[in-house]
């Protein structure tokens, strides 16, 4: 990572405990060593993103620079979860990546649609994985230019 730059928090939306596990073995695999947090579905991703209930704490929850979201969850899904967020003056600049296994052509349709900054394809081997995740690192993390956090225009 660059260390010019002030690092993001990763904001991970993922229901499944073991992709939890393994996506955050891949990201220090991958020599990532931005603050990452998970939420287990959209619900609780908004909860994150507007400090409600237990993430009220701004300092142990502060605000993403980045969301990795995962499509299939339960009680609120991606979709949803995308639609509010890019619907929200006050959160529609974090780029949002869906990081799926869905294999369906709509759906990469619909998130764009609806604002995606990326699709990206759940590898399904391992070392697949950690090439994908240490590839999303020099892109968002070292070669992007991100909006400042909380600034608005």
């Amino acid at each position: 990572m660059n260390t010019l730059r002030t690092p993001i928090t990763i904001l991970i939306a993922e229901d499944d405990a073991d992709d939890r596990f393994l996506t955050k073995d891949a990201f220090e695999r991958s020599l990532i060593s931005n603050n990452i947090h998970f939420v287990e579905d959209g619900e609780e991703l908004m909860d994150y993103l507007h400090h409600r209930g237990k993430y009220s704490d701004k300092s142990t929850f502060p605000r993403p620079g980045i969301i990795l979201l995962d499509l299939n969850m339960p009680k609120k899904d991606g979709r949803e979860a995308l639609k509010e967020i890019k619907a929200d003056d006050n959160l529609k600049r974090i780029p949002v990546i869906v990081l799926t296994t869905s294999q369906a052509e709509e759906d990469i349709i619909l998130t764009y649609n609806l604002g995606v900054n990326s699709f990206i394809r759940k590898p399904v081997q391992f070392a697949s994985f950690i090439e994908t995740i240490k590839t999303f690192g020099k892109y968002w993390l070292e070669i992007v230019e991100l909006p400042p956090i909380g600034t608005t225009v």
